[in-house]
């Protein structure tokens, strides 16, 4: 009798994948992506590293998914923020301190998700993720165009920009170096120093006023 798969097996089957999912997302939020190894996270997970390779083919395939997973979160919550109340250039400030804050309170990911070293097959997903950010900041530059708030003639390219530099303003009070320089008790620059000047640099390069400028008489 041939045999066939049940439907609680294939339940069973999906639990555990999500199990693993989850526990190497875990992995690379305490330790990034260097953390996430078979070994490690089959003991984390419960099982034998070989029985890893039936729920995913290989540890690039692995990171990758578990990028996206975290990258998607992410997207998902500056959308929200990009689409709320408020004129384009509020939006736009507030989209950029949150993003900011949310990678502050997860340093660790974050890094992970923005600069560490990975397989080709995060590296992948990366350039997939930075077009999504560009693509939300091409939405709410476009209405801020049409609303006379930005002056901006190339939005795409702008929108772009506007991705790379957020990202590498951030590398740096995120990296291995300089949590190891908090730790070791050194100056280092605050989230609202970071947050502050990413704003300011975001709305100056689109042409809008700062929020204190707009108070101005």
């Amino acid at each position: 009798m041939a045999y066939r798969t049940t439907a609680q097996r294939i339940d069973q089957d999906q639990a555990l994948r999500e199990r693993i999912i989850n526990a190497a997302l875990a992995r690379v939020t305490e330790g990034g992506f260097v953390a996430l190894t078979m070994h490690a996270l089959a003991e984390d997970v419960g099982i034998a590293t070989g029985s890893l390779y039936r729920h995913v083919r290989n540890k690039g395939e692995l990171a990758a998914e578990v990028f996206a997973l975290a990258s998607q979160r992410e997207v998902d919550a500056l959308a929200q923020t990009l689409s709320g109340p408020g004129s384009p250039a509020q939006r736009l400030a507030e989209g950029v301190e949150r993003f900011a804050a949310r990678a502050w309170d997860s340093r660790r990911l974050a890094f992970a998700l923005i600069a560490e070293p990975v397989e080709p097959q995060v590296d992948e997903q990366r350039l997939l993720y930075r077009e999504a950010y560009a693509e939300l900041f091409c939405d709410v530059l476009q209405e801020g165009v049409a609303a006379g708030q930005f002056h901006v003639q190339q939005v795409n390219l702008v929108a772009a920009c506007l991705v790379g530099a957020i990202a590498e303003a951030l590398v740096g009070p995120l990296s291995p170096p300089a949590r190891a320089a908090r730790e070791a008790g050194y100056p280092a620059p605050s989230l609202a120093h970071v947050s502050h000047a990413l704003v300011t640099f975001c709305l100056r390069a689109v042409g809008a006023p700062l929020p204190e400028e707009e108070c101005l008489p």
